[in-house]
């Protein structure tokens, strides 16, 4: 059926900039506009109406859940069968471009514009949706909605976090309107798909057209407390501090040699991405250093490996520079494989477009893969333009690249909702 539509490339990319506008600032640095959502911000507010808006302005039926997801749905020739869902995300980290989750978001939403169009009524039920908070850049902890939906994160523990200056979920999702009323638990759907920016530049350096994803690398997330003792900068001899400064630099050099020392294979990644020196001033040795790390591999008992050498690193250099490390994991999730049904609908898909394609594992973490343990699930990677930079207002994948992936969703999800079964 779907093989002969095709969605509207131009309204696609028209629905993306106007979100894009939301939440939008100017990059002097990258000479481009970036855009700034953080989850339950007054302009992640702002983002959720607008696209509320275009999804009731499409016919569909929204709902919010208690921790602010948002489903949509279109009915089905036999609506009490289980729906396909499919979605991200619209919140985004400080330094955003206009495409990551948004694309997933408002691509499902031109499938569903595009079967309007043609007054085409699937057999089972659409939904698309978008999830709180996956970035995890505000509230620390990353697929926080779509955790919360399919069990993973117990509502209570989401409600409590908070971000750094004291905020509480809970209220800020008061706040902006959407605490919603529906229950959080999430009936597992017929199956999810996911388009999605690849946020890498493995697909643009092959000169492949879309990329077909068969899983998630497993994510760590940790939160380092170092504290020393603050002194004088320049009475207190060297060898007499406890300098967290010096341990938090010994830690991230140490992730680079983890890196490089093959001991984990040629898959591991790992970042600091955050240091926050107290008191901050430039004549006295800190007194405490908040740190972040971040480690990735693709096998699982791999990351727990390095997980266990960095302990032990730890322990090692707070004894050496006379401070106490705290470590507190803030986010972690094991490697996630796809189904291997829906993993082949993509590959066909594109085939069947005569869309050059490659399979891939994803190296960022996705609603999809908190969607994989209650359905089966997979997703669709669209290139990156720009070497695949994201998390950047350079960040872009071009109208016909969007189209590409959007256009293979199309297929994908309406094979899927003609499906038979429960």
């Amino acid at each position: 059926m779907s093989s002969t539509l095709s969605i509207d490339g131009d309204r696609l990319y028209r629905s993306l900039e106007a979100l894009g506008r939301i939440g939008a600032y100017r990059d002097d640095d990258a000479g481009v506009d970036g855009v700034c959502r953080l989850a339950f911000s007054a302009a992640d507010g702002e983002g959720r109406r607008h696209v509320v808006a275009a999804m009731k302005a499409a016919g569909l039926s929204v709902t919010v859940d208690g921790i602010g997801n948002v489903y949509a749905r279109r009915a089905g020739r036999e609506d009490a069968l289980g729906p396909v869902m499919a979605g991200s995300h619209i919140d985004s980290v400080a330094t955003a471009g206009r495409f990551d989750g948004c694309l997933g978001v408002l691509g499902a939403l031109e499938v569903v514009r595009t079967l309007n169009d043609a007054g085409v009524i699937t057999r089972r039920p659409l939904v698309v949706a978008f999830f709180s908070e996956e970035e995890g850049a505000r509230f620390g902890t990353d697929m926080l909605g779509s955790a919360v939906a399919t069990g993973r994160v117990p509502l209570e523990r989401a409600y409590g976090l908070t971000d750094r200056d004291g905020a509480v979920v809970r209220d800020e999702l008061e706040a902006i309107g959407f605490l919603g009323d529906a229950p959080v638990e999430l009936p597992p759907p017929h199956a999810y798909v996911e388009c999605h920016i690849e946020q890498g530049p493995t697909l643009r350096a092959a000169g492949v057209d879309v990329g077909v994803v068969t899983g998630v690398q497993a994510i760590s997330w940790q939160e380092l407390t170092i504290v020393g003792k603050s002194a004088h900068a320049g009475t207190t001899p060297m060898e007499l501090r406890a300098d967290p400064g010096v341990a938090a630099s010994r830690v991230q050099l140490e992730l680079r040699a983890m890196v490089r020392s093959g001991r984990f294979g040629d898959a591991l990644r790992a970042t600091m991405g955050v240091t926050v020196f107290e008191p901050g001033l430039v004549n006295v040795v800190p007194n405490r250093v908040r740190a972040t790390v971040d480690l990735r591999h693709p096998d699982d008992a791999v990351l727990v490996r390095a997980e266990a050498e960095l302990r032990r690193f730890l322990d090692r250099v707070a004894l050496e520079e006379r401070v106490t490390i705290t470590a507190r994991q803030t986010a972690r999730t094991p490697d996630v494989a796809f189904a291997p049904a829906v993993i082949e609908r993509v590959a066909a898909a594109a085939t069947a477009r005569g869309l050059t394609h490659q399979r891939i594992v994803s190296g960022a973490g996705h609603d999809c893969q908190e969607m994989a343990r209650v359905c089966p699930a997979a997703m669709v990677f669209v290139p990156g333009e720009r070497d695949g930079i994201s998390h950047n207002p350079r960040e872009l994948s071009t109208l016909e690249q969007c189209e590409n992936g959007v256009n293979v969703l199309l297929d994908v999800l309406v094979g899927l909702a003609e499906e038979e079964g429960p």
